[in-house]
């Protein structure tokens, strides 16, 4: 039976048409949900690691990272009010620096970036299920099969019904993560550990090149909120939406890394804290026993559950739009006549998903591409000068404060990401560049087909 549009939504609702449905509250909890996964539950470790054990440094780290992703998504705000299309990034860079680049982002998306993600997702999703549920190798798989296409289903049945979806995922991940911030608060007894460690002994020029190393996997945790951008084309008021939600939600999520930190170091001390790999399972341990470890791996299955379906709510959009212009499968950019979502962009998504999770070869495809990601990150946010310039009698609702030091400092440092990685795994690189040259062919037939007659 198909679902009553709501009032919002059966005023803008034409067949064939992708329909205005999120407000202000599922924009926060779309970003929220969408940059909270598995990262803040194992990274904190690999970072203070990185910093040699430095307390100080490691919350620098957090700290910078929050305010990159800040100033990305401050001024990726300003160019949702100014184009609220679906698609986001792939339209700021389709209509300031062209369709080659706008697709070849499209392209890496489905190919590894969107894809990957999904897959990464469902295959950790069975992975923590086993810690409560014991599963088999088939029942794992099964699982992640299983968990993609519940979430394909409930995304191809309505915005709303994904949205609200990742409504209450988010806000179960949210108060169950303060829940364990807060037992690890209370009951952690090594403070009088935390001072000594503030800063490194040898206080060398290589603590820089350490910190910048570190700044990969704590970007990594704060990835996702770029997301959000891909509904501006289902957004209600955008105007005013987008500034908002964009402001509050990465503040909130940098606060909430940051409390999560001090509560590891709190059960566990720097130097316990950076020789685990499961820091959160190994805090909770620490302050309630080896039983409490379940408890840490609902949490998880349910913040991993929730970035998995932030990614199938926002990511076929990009899709959709590429189908759009000509440039991808026509079908794709079909919208459902009944629940007015782009229902084949949405199941292509997560069938190539599933294939990649059956695979098992997600992880290169994310390592290879990850920097590639922040390439289009660092674009997307240069694409407010160009935007400025070639369209002043654009809206000016909302414009991007501390222009033009805002965007400039976002682009320096996605360059700066991606030259680190480029110096220091050269091969990776090489790789993910080789992946998304495999984009341009494609480019140029479906290009060639847009000029055909008929």
């Amino acid at each position: 039976m198909a679902r009553k549009l709501s009032g919002a939504e059966s005023q803008s609702a034409t067949p064939g048409k992708l329909v205005r449905t999120l407000g202000l509250r599922d924009l926060v909890l779309l970003v929220i949900g969408s940059v909270i996964g598995s990262g803040i539950f194992l990274v904190p470790s690999v970072i203070l690691r990185q910093v040699d054990n430095s307390v100080g440094l490691a919350a620098l780290v957090w700290i910078a990272g929050g305010l990159l992703s800040w100033l990305g998504a401050m001024t990726y705000a300003e160019l949702a009010v100014a184009k609220p299309e679906s698609g986001g990034l792939y339209v700021y860079i389709r209509d300031c620096f062209g369709s080659l680049p706008a697709f070849l982002y499209g392209w890496s998306m489905f190919l590894a970036i969107a894809s990957g993600t999904v897959a990464s997702l469902a295959v950790a999703f069975s992975n923590y299920l086993n810690a409560v549920v014991p599963l088999n190798f088939w029942e794992a798989k099964m699982v992640s099969i299983l968990v993609i296409g519940v979430v394909v289903a409930v995304n191809v049945r309505g915005t709303r019904s994904g949205s609200d979806l990742q409504n209450w995922t988010t806000l179960i991940k949210i108060l169950l993560t303060l829940g364990v911030c807060a037992v690890l608060l209370l009951l952690g007894r090594e403070y009088s550990a935390i001072p000594s460690a503030l800063w490194p002994g040898n206080r060398s020029a290589s603590m820089v090149s350490k910190f910048g190393l570190a700044m990969v996997p704590v970007l990594w945790a704060y990835e996702g909120w770029q997301f959000v951008t891909y509904t501006a084309g289902e957004t209600l008021e955008p105007q005013k939406n987008f500034p908002r939600a964009l402001f509050s939600s990465v503040l909130f999520v940098a606060g909430l890394y940051l409390l999560a930190n001090l509560g590891y170091l709190a059960a566990l001390g720097p130097a316990r804290a950076a020789d685990t790999d499961t820091i959160a399972a190994s805090s909770f341990a620490a302050v309630l026993g080896p039983a409490a470890a379940k408890l840490i791996a609902l949490t998880i299955l349910i913040a991993v559950f929730s970035s998995l379906n932030s990614v199938l709510l926002t990511a076929p959009r990009v899709l959709y739009a590429m189908a759009s212009d000509g440039l991808f499968f026509r079908k794709l950019s079909e919208v459902h006549p009944v629940f007015h979502t782009p229902a084949y962009a949405i199941v292509a998504l997560g069938m190539w998903s599933v294939l990649l999770a059956c695979a098992g070869k997600f992880h290169e495809l994310i390592k290879y591409t990850i920097f590639v990601a922040w390439i289009f990150y660092g674009l997307g946010a240069a694409s407010v000068f160009v935007h400025r310039t070639r369209f002043p009698s654009g809206s000016k609702s909302y414009l991007v404060p501390g222009y033009p030091w805002t965007p400039l400092v976002f682009v320096l440092s996605a360059f700066g990401l991606v030259v680190n990685v480029i110096i220091f795994t050269p091969r990776d690189a090489a790789i993910g560049v080789a992946m998304l040259a495999t984009g341009v062919p494609v480019y140029i037939f479906w290009k060639t087909r847009q000029r055909r007659p008929g």
